[in-house]
């Protein structure tokens, strides 16, 4: 029987670039994969992954309604020597999705590696990354650092003066300049220190 895997990380560890890798190694042995990714971001062209050191390659866009068994179970009997799914920004999928996941990998003895990150920019889990986490049969923690050179952890959403943001909607596609990638250490001390400025904000 094939297995889940999910490669999870803080923001700008290198995910997608580790996925179009894993990737390329099955094709440069003759095997196909099929990518997968959301359909809502679309910084890098539509539909693509495209990693921040240049890496790209065609991938189908799912969302909710996306039935991942059913559509992988077609493309598996469309293309010939198909060996691998891989889904990036899997911290999107919902429970549904995994559940269909699991089952290309029992049913349609598929391999799935799933790439995202664990936590969202308060340290909430996302709905994807809770059953990935509880369901996959294999973890992989994709490192990067803090600033400070300890391990990242945490993912910070900035505004545009830079500060911590503390509210909002879980869902906000961004880069670099969005999101940085903290220590536990780090990131209670920015959001702190935005709370704070929101206090004086509001009493004055």
């Amino acid at each position: 029987m094939s297995k889940l895997y999910f490669y999870y990380s803080a923001m700008n560890a290198g995910k997608s670039t580790t996925l179009l890798q894993s990737s390329y190694n099955y094709i440069e042995r003759g095997m196909e994969t099929l990518l997968f990714c959301p359909k809502f971001d679309i910084r890098y062209g539509n539909p693509k992954i495209t990693s921040r050191i240049g890496l790209s390659q065609d991938a189908i866009l799912f969302n909710e309604e996306t039935k991942f068994f059913d559509l992988i179970e077609v493309k598996k009997e469309q293309i010939q020597n198909l060996k691998c799914i891989l889904v990036d920004e899997a911290h999107f999928l919902k429970k549904r999705h995994i559940e269909a996941l699991v089952a290309v990998t029992t049913k349609l003895n598929l391999p799935v590696l799933c790439y995202g990150l664990r936590s969202d920019f308060l340290g909430e889990p996302f709905e994807g990354s809770k059953y990935l986490l509880a369901w996959a049969d294999e973890l992989s923690e994709i490192k990067t650092i803090c600033h400070c050179g300890k391990k990242a952890t945490m993912n910070l959403r900035l505004d545009e003066s830079s500060n911590a943001v503390i509210f909002g909607n879980q869902v906000h596609i961004g880069g670099n300049d969005t999101y940085v990638s903290l220590c536990r250490y780090h990131f209670d001390y920015e959001i702190e220190k935005s709370k704070s400025l929101f206090k004086e904000n509001a009493r004055s």
